[in-house]
Order: structure tokens, then sequence, then C-alpha cells
């Protein structure tokens, strides 16, 4: 089982990974106001969505503690993230506050992870 979940988790970070990469990316385009919401990003966040609601699994079968706050916050965030890169996902250009707080959500959600015990 252990094995399974390190394997979900390594998915779980690449999801993160293309999520804020493709922020990152973007990042120049979004001082000149023509920053968009790249696929990757939205590819990201389904990855996040789908290996997360695996994990909470895989670790609830395993008889792990699984903090259900902590995930229900998490969850939360990756919902309106999801949400905002899937509405916005065909737009030529994403406003600045709009693209940021994608930003700072995705961030957020990163220092949950990390940080929340």
């Amino acid at each position: 089982m252990d094995v399974l979940i390190h394997l979900f988790v390594g998915l779980h970070i690449v999801g993160i990974a293309s999520l804020l990469g493709g922020f990152l990316t973007q990042m120049k385009a979004m001082g000149r106001g023509t920053a968009r919401f790249v696929p990757a990003m939205l590819h990201g966040a389904a990855t996040m969505l789908v290996t997360g609601v695996i994990l909470v699994g895989l670790n609830q079968a395993d008889d792990q503690h699984v903090n259900n706050i902590k995930i229900g916050v998490k969850l939360a965030l990756l919902i309106v993230i999801l949400d905002l890169v899937y509405v916005k996902r065909d737009d030529e250009t994403v406003d600045k506050r709009l693209f940021g707080l994608v930003g700072a959500l995705t961030t957020a959600n990163v220092f949950i992870a990390v940080l929340w015990t």
C-alpha cells in the first residue's frame, strides 16, 4: 500500500508543478495585462483533484489518520482554482487580479499541505 500511496503523492506533486509552473510562466504577461490560463494549469488542477481524492481514500483504507478539516480546506481552495481556470480557459486575456488570485490560492494550498500538522 505504501508504494501506491507514494506513487499518487508523486502524481499529486506533478499536478501542483503543472498548475504553479503554468502560473509562473505567465508572470511577465500578467505584468503587461496579457496573461491567460494555459492548458497546463487546467490539467494540473484536475490532476491534483483526482490524485488528492485517491490519496485520501488510500490513506483511510490503510488506517492512517486523515485530517478531514485540512483536506476540506485544501479541497475548497482547489475547487475555486479549478472553477476559475476552467471558466476562463478560452479567454485571450485574464484580469490581473483574477490571475493573481489563482497563483495566491495555489501557493496557499501548498503551504497548507506542508505547514498544517
